[in-house]
């Protein structure tokens, strides 16, 4: 099923998330599932941050673009001002759906709406990881990964820099594994 994928990974971030993204995807192998990553940045930056994450981790990281086919070892950052989903085509190859909409959780790019997408595409076949942020975006998504049999996990308060999406992802239910940030690729590594 979708060509070999296994698992997949979604993340969502927000307010320190540059800083522990970049924590969290260097304890990560080359060889690891495709990972999709919704982060809340200024327009023009996400690409900036691909560029900087691309040359100092062992994955290869780009900003996602309408089409891109999800591979072992990549990480697909949304754009800014896009929602990114997946999409399978006959349960074969899953490809990235980057497009403009409506804010979500007063959010463009969404994590909500990424985390739903895996959801119905992935349902057990995925691991869903919400880290530091403000406000309540991914929760009510990951509850719904969780819901299909995905495994999810929460940035815990002690190393969020801001405990506001995990704290309303961990009160929904939506978080079977709260880690403080130092071992959450562990984690993700053994659910892989």
């Amino acid at each position: 099923m979708f060509g070999g994928l296994g698992k997949i990974i979604a993340i969502g971030a927000s307010t320190g998330g540059v800083e522990a993204l970049g924590q969290l995807l260097s304890g990560l192998p080359d060889s690891a599932p495709p990972v999709l990553l919704v982060i809340h940045m200024q327009a023009g930056m996400t690409r900036l941050f691909a560029n900087h994450l691309d040359g100092d981790i062992k994955l290869s990281v780009k900003e996602a673009v309408d089409g891109d086919v999800l591979k072992k070892g990549q990480v697909f950052i949304a754009p800014s001002g896009k929602h990114m989903r997946v999409i399978s085509r006959n349960g074969q190859q899953v490809f990235v759906e980057c497009k403009a909409g409506a804010k979500v959780q007063s959010c463009i790019p969404s994590a909500d709406v990424l985390f739903d997408s895996v959801a119905d595409v992935f349902k057990q076949n995925a691991i869903g990881v919400i880290l530091t942020g403000v406000g309540a975006d991914g929760a009510r998504g990951l509850l719904r990964m969780r819901e299909k049999g995905a495994s999810t996990i929460g940035q815990d308060e002690q190393s969020s820099a801001v405990y506001g999406m995990p704290k309303v992802a961990m009160e929904m239910g939506a978080v079977q594994h709260q880690l403080p940030l130092n071992r959450i690729a562990n984690k993700i590594l053994s659910l892989t």
